[in-house]
């Protein structure tokens, strides 16, 4: 981590009890402005419990679900007349085309922006979300994913962003299971629940 980036502070025991596990962690240039660079700091999550109990029951070592936290750097730091509610709508749009962006590197097809929400974070600040929807053929089963995302901006002690994706059925439906095992049987709503409430909780 570079010594002057911000990091995103994540819901690690939440996560945790959601059988989430840490994936990646990378610092990269996500955009660049006129007169700065944006640096994002980034940790990604595996839903590891529904990969692991899809793999057992049908042989199909598949990432199901995703999730990210970002925090951002601006190099050099912002000018003392330029305040964030004044860069906050560019922030949003970048971190919004760059969420649709890791849907197609991601193999998914048909991504498409929805519709907007505004809530607030746990710690109180408000929160601008925006949801895709996307399709991913899988030709093993000969039938397609298709997901729901949303991905959040904000403003706190930083800019902060948070996102991720899960399929629009259970997972044990779309694999044709009998009797599939709880993590299999969850449904959209639980989800996008899940999702949203771990999005909330970045700091």
């Amino acid at each position: 981590m570079a010594p002057d980036a911000a990091e995103p502070d994540v819901p690690e025991a939440q996560l945790a009890r959601g059988g989430w596990e840490l994936t990646d962690e990378r610092v990269e240039t996500v955009f660049r402005l006129s007169r700065a660079t944006v640096v994002g700091a980034t940790r990604l999550y595996d839903d590891v419990r529904t990969r692991e109990a899809a793999a057992s029951a049908a042989g199909l070592d598949h990432q199901w679900r995703f999730f990210f936290a970002t925090a951002l750097t601006f190099r050099p730091s912002l000018a003392p007349g330029i305040g964030p509610m004044m860069i906050l709508p560019t922030v949003r749009s970048e971190a919004q085309s760059a969420f649709a962006e890791e849907l197609r590197e991601r193999g998914f097809e048909d991504v498409s922006r929805g519709r907007k929400e505004r809530i607030r974070t746990d710690g109180g600040d408000k929160l601008h979300l925006r949801s895709y929807t996307a399709d991913l053929p899988l030709a093993s089963l000969g039938t397609t994913l298709s997901v729901t995302g949303w991905v959040g901006v904000w403003h706190a002690d930083g800019f902060r962003i948070a996102a991720g994706a899960y399929p629009d059925q259970p997972v044990g439906e779309m694999l044709d299971l009998d009797d599939p095992d709880e993590p299999l049987t969850r449904s959209a709503a639980a989800y996008r629940d899940e999702l949203l409430e771990l999005i909330r909780a970045v700091e």
